[in-house]
């Protein structure tokens, strides 16, 4: 289940599947860029943000522009993992999140990721002013 904590951590429960791990049973490292991924689309949408209508109305769209990551723990199958994804700075051109995947309080993985917006010719613009006021 998703929730927003009071001091504005995002919450997302994942369950780890059998397609999520490799040959020795844990997740697979790429696996938890797509779980944070789905972390930050969820809050996202909770925030009020509608990205397809960012893209037709403002023209603009997310990407993600850099990503610092700490593997620190291996999931495994059936685990029962949490994305905490909060955010650290919002600017005009930018927006950096930590976002962390914890079992039982344990830290499994650790990132700090940096999303700009992009125009549909790939240029960098700035952030809508209503989005930065939603991500304050």
């Amino acid at each position: 289940m998703a929730k927003t904590a009071s001091d504005g951590t995002h919450r997302f429960d994942i369950r780890v599947y059998y397609e999520d791990t490799d040959m020795a049973g844990i997740v697979y490292h790429a696996n938890y860029l797509k779980y944070i991924e789905r972390a930050r689309s969820d809050w996202v949408r909770q925030l009020g943000v509608d990205q397809n209508a960012m893209r037709e109305q403002d023209g603009v769209v997310f990407v993600v522009r850099r990503v610092e990551a700490d593997y620190l723990g291996s999931a495994r199958f059936d685990d029962e993992l949490v994305v905490r994804t909060r955010t650290q700075t919002v600017t005009g051109a930018r927006l950096v999140m930590e976002q962390t995947v914890t079992r039982n309080e344990e830290t499994l993985f650790s990132a700090i990721v940096t999303v700009v917006c992009v125009n549909e010719a790939g240029q960098p613009a700035r952030l809508p002013p209503n989005i930065r006021l939603m991500l304050h």
